[in-house]
């Protein structure tokens, strides 16, 4: 059974003057497979996934969410539409307890504005359902904890939790593997093989690892452009992909 695309770009372009960081990309995530994008460093990957959160307005080109043209819309209505993103550099609210921070998450995606008038903390409901996805990314034993004494690694799944806490229908994740050990690198691709089946994963990772371990089919961009899309497999042996890394400092394709 074929599923369909959840996500698509059309001829996608952003410039920057003369730069071209985004050359005529078209994309399609199909719902439920967990898709990876991969590339040199400096190939535009970033700047892509900037575009499909709405951080970035494309300078042409359509994106197709879930059947709806967002390509104008807000990162806020995106989000709440179900597209959903987390950053490379780590964005939690130090201060506030992991179990205060994924709580927030859970109100931006139910509340109703006036719900903002009640006192935060006799919303039990919400703070069950914040556990819970602590719980999820494996901080269930850290509810109390002040985030900014997280390790970096526990900061990094608190903000996979966070997004998870909005209910994404797809999840752009931009290096969650960026700065982790072996250890704290191998809990979290345990986790985002754990999220397969309940989001559409959209990743952007150099670990090439864990993007072959992790993924169902990859696309390549290079130099803005996107020149191959399939499985693994087909990607390990495709020549143009080959090309594209010798020499670079992510290695070989595995």
């Amino acid at each position: 059974m074929t599923h369909p695309a959840l996500l698509q770009t059309h001829d996608l372009v952003m410039r920057f003057g003369g730069l071209c960081a985004t050359d005529h990309a078209s994309l399609s995530v199909t719902a439920g497979e967990v898709h990876a994008l991969i590339g040199p460093n400096g190939a535009g990957k970033t700047t892509l996934i900037h575009q499909l959160s709405g951080a970035l307005a494309p300078t042409s080109g359509r994106i197709v969410f879930d059947g709806m043209d967002v390509t104008t819309q807000p990162m806020p209505r995106r989000a709440l539409a179900g597209l959903v993103r987390s950053y490379q550099i780590t964005s939690v609210f130090p201060k506030l307890s992991v179990l205060d921070n994924l709580a927030l998450a859970v109100l931006a995606h139910t509340a109703s504005p006036w719900r903002f008038w009640s006192p935060a903390r006799r919303d039990a409901d919400r703070y069950a359902q914040a556990a819970d996805v602590a719980v999820r990314v494996g901080l269930g034993a850290a509810l109390h904890t002040p985030a900014g004494v997280l390790s970096h690694g526990e900061q990094r799944a608190l903000e996979v939790g966070l997004a998870l806490a909005l209910r994404p229908k797809l999840l752009l994740l931009d290096e969650p593997l960026a700065g982790m050990g072996p250890e704290e690198g191998e809990r979290m691709v345990a986790l985002l093989q754990d999220l397969r089946g309940e989001a559409t994963l959209l990743l952007v990772e150099h670990d090439m690892d864990a993007v072959f371990r992790l993924a169902d089919r990859i696309s390549v961009l290079v130099s803005g452009r996107l020149v191959a899309t399939g499985t693994p497999d087909d990607i390990r042996r495709d020549p143009v992909v080959q090309q594209a890394y010798l020499g670079d400092e992510a290695g070989a394709i595995p």
